[in-house]
């Protein structure tokens, strides 16, 4: 048989290569309990090569029981070797010039086996996929290796490959990646390791807490004042500083290869003259800042400069180009994720800038998101969309992926989406059923397929529902799509179903991670029912509800399960666990009074927000007041006052009147001016009977909410709340585009 060159196109191919192969000649370097094999590494074999040896002679011991002897190449007098890593063996062979980046080879030649890449971690790559394709071996997760026993090691004796990634940058950002032997089974990188300075970086560079006071020519001019949102791209002494700044990082970290130079998170960009001129000339701020990033990238030939085309950043300036040595990272935060981006709608806006940016540039890379991140641990269905991106990236020449998940916290199908990641984003054209078939049987065990059925349902019954997938959204928003109590009911009996056939205690853990989602959106749904069906407060035959005992116990189960499978936090920045229990133990010991006016009809004069719909105009009478969330029970009006009358049907009684408003600048939620309380016994002539002002607000971040507490005895049919917005955004948060939102969650009558 003649000797032929495959290149790896599936996750299974090798397979397939080995039994076609087995039918004529196969090798076996290991059988019936004994090896005349060696593994040789090369005379001076670095670092890399050298643990190389030592995984594949450890994962062999571990599987077979046979020990292998690693020799330097110049020592080894038998016939037959595993050879890994450069030895001059090795880089003799032909196929050994067609590994390109960080990839690897495995070959076969008189009966020699040679395992090798050429830089960084690709012979240990090397050495993964072949105890994995040829052992059986499995790394699902951050728990140890699978490692079946085998009588014998069998390969094909006519075998060779070459394995090129798809992506030289290649980032699964999940809690498994935190484990150094999942990182590298997989082929992935972690930024940590490959940067000196990450992300957004400006302030990491010339910090304003150094130089605002006496330097405050050196940020952004906004409003004709300067402010610490940004740095003053056209300042000379910014960039000798960052210069200077970066010099000083790589001395101390001289491996690092790439270098953040980016703007900070939020808007604010510099709007002096110099700046607003070359803006002007390349059609957005981004020409200012590809300018700068290109003078900085001058000074450091042999490192590569990221930036960051985000948010007032994300379109191509028109006149310039970044450097060769200038990488453009750029996202797809504007998108919705319940289809591909190479076709959802709100993807048009990414498409269009990677096409320019691809223009003027041949290194890419895409920040891309796969998780909700205000709920980490709510459904999120979008393991379909992997293979399709990845693909769509691929044809449009990006070099690199960011796909940021969780980060170092759990999160719904974490172990599945970085599994899947991990191999797509070394070969986009990898067989994803075969893939997602082997995780859930080898994970899952005898509870594979319900698994996988509620997977495809839950996809299902998303598409069917012509809803979006937000990484911004909540349960709350997803109860009307695919997270109807009704589905959440069908989801828990098919996982109920997947551990009632199994009893393998991993794998019982494994299969009780995926109830949690399920636990979590109940719970939050139960905020926003409140003393509905579904909610977690009960009728009590008095002028206060109860709580619903039964959430009280999910509480508890939900914290202690999170705890064990690794939740740190429940959304980026947000609350642990324990915290998440605290805010329930506050919420189970408030008296939740009965509204005098519930399911009051409401008119409303003004429009509510439709992108944050509650319960629409009920929202203000369904006896429920909001959290700290405002998703939650806020009925939000953007741009425009609340003007809302209240219809009880008939004449009540009352002595206050109570109403709360949120105070979230970050999301630019803001208290309204002023709020006012007018009744009427006709609905159409209104006296105003009080009528509350609000102090000017001073510069803050902290979210709270403020509560409007009336104290109008009397008894009236309709009661008119009037709250003004404010005309315009606040001078210290007056750096978007975008107007005051107030957020009002109950009008309270009581007694």
């Amino acid at each position: 048989m003649s000797k032929v060159l495959f290149f790896l196109t599936t996750l299974f191919l090798p397979v397939v290569l080995m039994t076609a192969s087995c039918k004529g000649q196969s090798l076996k370097p290991v059988a019936g309990g004994a090896s005349v094999y060696a593994i040789v590494i090369a005379d001076g074999a670095n670092k890399n090569d050298n643990e190389s040896a030592l995984l594949l002679q450890k994962f062999i011991k571990q599987s077979t029981g046979v020990l292998l002897n690693i020799v330097t190449e110049n020592k080894y007098k038998g016939n037959t070797a595993f050879y890994v890593g450069q030895t001059s063996k090795t880089t003799a062979l032909n196929e050994f010039s067609k590994i390109e980046n960080d990839g690897y080879l495995i070959a076969t030649k008189e009966k020699n086996i040679f395992i090798s890449g050429r830089r960084g971690h690709a012979t240990e790559y090397g050495v993964y996929h072949f105890i994995e394709t040829y052992m059986n071996c499995r790394k699902y997760d951050g728990w140890p290796a699978i490692v079946p026993f085998l009588k014998e090691v069998v390969l094909p004796a006519d075998l060779s490959f070459v394995s090129n990634p798809s992506f030289v940058y290649r980032q699964s950002y999940y809690p498994m990646s935190n484990d150094a032997e999942y990182l590298n089974w997989h082929g992935l990188h972690k930024f940590e390791d490959l940067w000196g300075i990450w992300g957004h970086s400006f302030f990491k560079l010339i910090p304003p807490q150094q130089y605002l006071s006496t330097h405050p020519e050196y940020f952004a001019l906004v409003n004709g004042r300067r402010t610490p949102t940004q740095l003053c791209l056209s300042n000379p002494e910014v960039l000798k500083i960052v210069i200077s700044k970066l010099r000083q990082k790589m001395t101390d970290n001289p491996d690092a290869e790439y270098w953040s130079v980016s703007p900070n998170d939020g808007g604010g960009n510099c709007s002096c003259d110099d700046c607003k001129k070359v803006d002007a000339q390349n059609g957005g701020p981004s020409g200012s800042l590809i300018r700068f990033v290109n003078q900085v990238a001058a000074s450091f030939p042999d490192k590569k400069i990221t930036t960051l085309a985000y948010g007032y950043t994300s379109h191509a300036p028109t006149h310039i180009k970044p450097a060769g040595n200038v990488v453009i990272l750029l996202s797809t935060i504007d998108a919705y994720r319940e289809k591909p981006l190479s076709e959802i709608p709100s993807a048009s806006g990414f498409r269009n800038d990677l096409t320019a940016w691809k223009d003027i540039s041949t290194a890419i890379f895409i920040w891309d998101y796969c998780t909700q991140f205000t709920n980490y641990m709510a459904p999120f269905p979008v393991q379909n969309n992997f293979q399709p991106d990845y693909n769509f990236f691929k044809d449009q020449h990006v070099t690199g992926v960011f796909e940021q998940g969780s980060g170092d916290t759990y999160s719904d199908m974490a172990e599945l989406n970085s599994y899947i990641q991990a191999k797509l984003l070394w070969n986009t054209k990898a067989d994803i059923k075969a893939i997602t078939d082997d995780f859930c049987k080898g994970y899952y065990g005898t509870g594979a397929s319900s698994v996988q059925q509620y997977l495809n349902v839950r996809q299902q019954n998303l598409i069917a529902s012509g809803k979006h997938l937000d990484i911004y959204g909540n349960p709350i928003n997803d109860r009307k799509s695919f997270l109807s109590p009704e589905q959440l009911t069908a989801y828990n009996a098919l996982i109920a179903k997947a551990a009632a056939s199994n009893t393998n205690p991993k794998i019982s853990d494994n299969i009780e991670r995926l109830q949690l989602p399920l636990l979590y959106t109940t719970l939050q749904q139960s905020r926003h029912y409140g003393t509905e069906e579904h909610g977690f407060l009960q009728q009590n035959n008095t002028n206060v509800y109860k709580v619903n005992p039964e959430i009280m116990n999910k509480v508890h189960e939900f914290v202690a399960k999170a705890k064990k499978v690794g939740v740190v936090e429940l959304s980026e920045g947000g609350y642990s666990p324990e915290k998440y229990q605290e805010e329930w133990n506050v919420i189970f010991a408030r008296t939740w009074p009965v509204n005098l006016f519930y399911d009051a009809k409401v008119k409303l004069a003004t429009p509510f927000a439709e992108d944050y719909p509650a319960k629409g105009n009920h929202t203000l009478t369904d006896g429920m007041t909001g959290f700290n969330d405002f998703s939650y029970n806020w009925l939000c009006f953007y741009g425009t006052d609340m003007d809302a009358v209240l219809d009880a049907g008939k004449t009540v009684d009352f002595k206050t009147i109570s109403i709360n408003f949120l105070d979230d600048p970050r999301h630019w939620i803001f208290l309204p001016v002023s709020v006012s309380i007018a009744f009427s016994d006709d609905g159409i002539n209104f006296k105003t009977a009080s009528e509350q002002k609000t102090p000017v607000e001073q510069e803050h971040d902290d979210l709270f909410i403020r509560n409007y507490n009336f104290k109008v005895p009397g008894k009236s049919r309709y009661i008119k709340v009037i709250a003004r917005n404010n005309t315009g955004l606040p001078s210290w948060r007056n750096y978007s585009n975008k107007k005051p939102m107030i957020a009002c969650d109950e009008i309270m009558v009581m007694p």
